[in-house]
């Protein structure tokens, strides 16, 4: 049983590359849209802070699942109208294009609803102080706001990192396979209709996404230190002793 489970993991090396490649070309994106939405629904306008909260609810309140159908459906619609007369059709209805842009809609909402969280904890009196000493409002935003909130946001939005992973194995599971393209759960699928040994080869689909999980908390735990390197550790409390000598008698 061991050497079959050895022998198995290598097949999932390069299907894992596309689990990846969807989580790593949706993060940056999804993450400045995030900072613009938080922004937008911190804003004093009411057009542009119900505009951006409408955003955030729609998409934390529909199931990605039925976000990736959606996207499909409108690129399908679009396809004889503008990307086949435009030749762009191989990439606007590729799935290496439509999975990155869902999952970019979809994490830039959640996203958005933790850092604007984090902004409201940003202490009043540092933004007063730093108004009083004379700071643009770039500047305030760059020496206080921003390492406030990003402090208090990060471990948050390293889980929503590790959801948006998870999530990538729901591309080719909406989505159709083109060529060899296929992920590690639809290469576990595939596996499993040949001999039907779920256990076998989901379990190993679940460690290849268990390891990749693990290195992505270690590579966000160590970029918090990096951000809380300048707070000093919490000394442990050690339990008082009874002490006797002449020195501690009275």
């Amino acid at each position: 049983m061991i050497e079959t489970l050895l022998a198995e993991i290598p097949l999932y090396a390069q299907p894992a590359l596309f689990n990846i490649y969807f989580a790593v070309a949706s993060l940056p994106i999804g993450f400045v849209f995030a900072v613009l939405l938080a922004l937008g629904k911190n804003s004093k306008g009411p057009v542009v802070r119900r505009l951006c909260s409408a955003y955030i609810y729609a998409f934390r309140g529909s199931p990605l699942f039925i976000q990736f159908f959606m996207f499909y459906s409108i690129m399908l619609a679009l396809n004889a109208v503008w990307w086949r007369p435009m030749g762009i059709s191989w990439l606007m209805m590729n799935p290496l294009f439509i999975g990155p842009l869902a999952l970019v809609m979809n994490t830039a909402a959640y996203s958005a609803e933790i850092l604007y969280g984090a902004l409201r904890t940003v202490p009043k009196g540092e933004l007063e102080a730093a108004r009083a000493f004379g700071m643009t409002p770039f500047q305030v935003f760059r020496t206080v706001t921003w390492p406030n909130t990003i402090r208090v946001a990060w471990p948050a939005y390293t889980n929503e990192v590790v959801f948006l992973f998870h999530s990538t194995a729901l591309v080719y599971f909406t989505l159709p396979v083109i060529n060899a393209q296929r992920d590690i759960l639809n290469t576990a699928q595939n596996l499993f209709e040949r001999d039907f040994n779920a256990f076998l080869h989901f379990s190993v689909a679940a460690l290849w996404f268990l390891a990749i999980t693990m290195v992505i908390f270690f590579v966000f735990g160590r970029v918090y230190e990096r951000m809380m390197r300048h707070i000093p550790t919490e000394r442990a409390i050690s339990r008082p002793r009874l002490r006797f000598g002449p020195k501690y008698i009275r």
